[in-house]
């Protein structure tokens, strides 16, 4: 049994285009992060710091959204999204999907927010580094980890949509196509679709569509 711990567009919404790129059965339990006095303390049970998203997997928690993805790409391996241990695209794979959180979320967090900062003080480094460095992968490759899509990209592209749809990520040419790329798939386009239909029953986003 796979559950889902999930809040509609989120920074788990990652990990839904990522059950439907697995084509697993799973069952979602909907967190709303969005409540008027906030997520039920009953919830850090299962997520500590009551974030989303987090799975239960045959009674295992996962929390942590690079490794759930580590996790669920290992155990459901047949889909074909993690390079396997002794595969050359096993580094790069783990690497920009662990950098997806660990330098790009928070680079684009700091600048969005106005954070100003030395660079050396901080482990995720300067926005402009983080930039300059996605783009010349992508300028060199059709997907972030090599020549194939992986989990990797369902964590990049699916930050990257995001933050650029908020200006906070400039809009390169090689951004925008590989956005693009990854978001023209049958599993994102459900997800998408998913998530779209579960937030329009959150409270909070029924009164910001409702402009009360």
């Amino acid at each position: 049994m796979l559950k889902f711990y999930h809040a509609p567009w989120s920074r788990s919404s990652n990990i839904h285009w990522l059950l439907e790129e697995l084509g697993v059965d799973y069952t979602l339990e909907h967190v709303d992060i969005r409540k008027e006095g906030g997520v039920d303390e009953s919830y850090r049970k299962v997520q500590p710091n009551k974030k989303v998203p987090a799975i239960e997997h045959n009674g295992v928690v996962v929390t942590e959204r690079a490794a759930i993805a580590i996790y669920l790409c290992d155990v459901f391996h047949e889909a074909g999204l993690a390079p396997r241990i002794g595969d050359k695209d096993r580094a790069p794979y783990l690497t920009w999907l662990v950098y997806a959180d660990s330098v790009f979320d928070p680079a684009v967090a700091a600048r969005a927010q106005g954070l100003e900062y030395a660079p050396v003080n901080f482990s995720f480094g300067s926005f402009e580094d983080m930039v300059a460095n996605v783009e010349r992968r992508l300028q060199h490759s059709p997907y972030i980890a090599g020549d194939r899509f992986t989990a990797a990209d369902v964590a990049m592209a699916g930050n990257m949509a995001y933050t650029m749809s908020q200006k906070w990520l400039p809009e390169k040419k090689a951004f925008v196509d590989y956005v693009a790329r990854a978001s023209d798939r049958p599993a994102a386009k459900r997800a998408a679709e998913k998530d779209k239909a579960l937030a329009m029953t959150v409270p909070a986003f029924k009164a910001m569509f409702s402009g009360s």
